[in-house]
């Protein structure tokens, strides 16, 4: 019988991916000795946010996900981010992989909503594992299952999360709305003639009194080929 031990030893950003990627380096070790001919792994990703301290700024902003803070001790829960599959070649010993976890940038998504709250620090996530695995044995092959109790723990680094959503959405954020709302903000848009939605809403925030601070210019613009324009 296979005697398994998984690890997480890096995380990063898949730069030339279609869609917001996070790539985990997962690292297999098989102790025994037996030749390992393949694993179909399965891996639940989740969010330990116990885990980990946060400033008055993302206490704030984990508000409408936590509650206040006094009660957070009730209710600061895992949160599931990811299922993610991959296969496994075979190795014996020891193997290193990559499985890429496709994310989202729904803010309405728990997950998305806390890891957009953090503005430094390391991220806790559970790897909890499951699957099958393949041994090879005299001619043929023995089958058994990844142990319920295989799991690895990773601190990610909160930078790792910007970068994958600053390749893709550079300084910006996606909102969810039903139809009604964004026909009452183009009704609103076209009649103050605003040229973006990022106008728009800045428009009513101003209405409101809580117009959001203008961004900062740069005062040495340089243009695309990296000169000073």
């Amino acid at each position: 019988m296979a005697d398994l031990v998984f690890g997480c030893t890096g995380a990063s950003a898949e730069r030339y991916a279609a869609t917001p990627t996070l790539s985990f380096a997962l690292t297999i070790t098989e102790s025994t000795g037996v030749p390992v001919h393949a694993i179909v792994l399965r891996c639940q990703i989740r969010i330990e946010p116990q885990r980990r301290r946060y400033s008055a700024a993302e206490a704030r902003r984990l508000h409408d996900l936590f509650g206040d803070t006094s009660r957070w001790a009730d209710t600061v829960k895992p949160i599931q981010l990811a299922i993610v599959t991959a296969m496994v070649p075979a190795f014996s010993a020891l193997t290193e992989i990559n499985v890429q976890m496709p994310c989202t940038y729904d803010l309405e998504v728990a997950s998305a909503r806390y890891l957009q709250a953090l503005d430094d620090g390391t991220i806790p996530l559970l790897f909890l594992f499951s699957g099958t695995v393949f041994l090879a044995q005299g001619n043929g092959y023995a089958v058994e299952l990844v142990p319920w109790s295989s799991e690895a723990s990773y601190r990610m680094p909160v930078s790792v999360w910007q970068d994958v959503v600053n390749l893709h959405f550079p300084d910006s954020a996606w909102l969810r709305c039903r139809r009604e709302t964004l026909d009452a903000l183009s009704a609103f848009k076209s009649e103050r003639a605003l040229p973006t939605w990022d106008a728009t809403l800045t428009a009513l925030l101003a209405e409101a009194g809580r117009a959001p601070e203008a961004p900062a210019i740069d005062a040495n613009p340089r243009d695309s080929a990296g000169g000073t324009a």
